[in-house]
């Protein structure tokens, strides 16, 4: 019962039927993780949402009625689910404007099965994931110009909000950052909330990124 009390519940909505199957049968195969839906355009996507309320929703931005248009109104109507972006789009502006509309994870198409099933079990654990072969594009899109670094919005952290970042930016969890720091998981969760307020980001993985600047200066 508690195995099944675990499950990661996931909709993937995608217009290829042999490439949706593909990674439904993929991720089915695992355990800890239960396909609940399938769709084939952004309206499914809000009503398998909505009715069945996933984890995690998985969607390309490619599809009828327009994958990114679909994200804003399902991260503002569904905080609960999660959302991850399955795409071949490498497009700088895709990726931004979905990571501001709160996606916690941006994967493109090719990434081989097991790769797949570890970045969603780490978005679902709190982790976001971000391509590295577009990080660095990502990086000058959302900071723009070069911050001056004695103004910049990480000078405004606290030494511990630094060194909670620093952690996000290394991958951990919520749950590894209270056992590095000897915190409880709900402090850290209020540090975070902190941390994004002052950075002006979404998610964690903008702040992620944020904390791998080059301009960021040493502490």
């Amino acid at each position: 019962m508690s195995a099944i009390h675990n499950q990661t519940r996931l909709v993937i909505v995608d217009d290829h039927p042999l490439f949706r199957e593909g990674v439904a049968i993929t991720l089915a195969a695992e355990a800890d993780f239960e396909v609940i839906g399938q769709g084939i355009c952004a309206s499914d996507a809000l009503d398998l949402t909505q009715r069945l309320r996933p984890d995690i929703l998985l969607l390309d931005l490619d599809m009828p009625g327009g994958g990114l248009q679909i994200v804003q109104v399902i991260a503002s109507t569904s905080p609960a689910t999660q959302i991850v972006i399955l795409t071949a789009s490498t497009n700088d502006e895709h990726v931004i404007a979905a990571l501001k509309m709160g996606v916690q994870g941006y994967i493109l198409k090719g990434i081989s099965a097991r790769e797949l099933v570890r970045i969603i079990r780490d978005v679902r654990a709190g982790r976001g994931y971000v391509p590295p072969e577009l990080a660095a594009h990502l990086i000058s899109g959302m900071v723009g110009q070069p911050a001056t670094p004695a103004s910049g919005p990480l000078d405004e952290l606290t030494e511990r909000e630094r060194e909670i970042l620093d952690l996000v930016a290394a991958g951990q969890s919520n749950k590894e950052i209270a056992n590095t720091l000897g915190l409880t998981e709900k402090t850290v969760k209020y540090y975070m909330t902190g941390i994004m307020q002052k950075l002006n980001v979404r998610n964690r993985v903008e702040a992620a990124l944020l904390a791998r600047t080059p301009d960021r200066q040493p502490n």
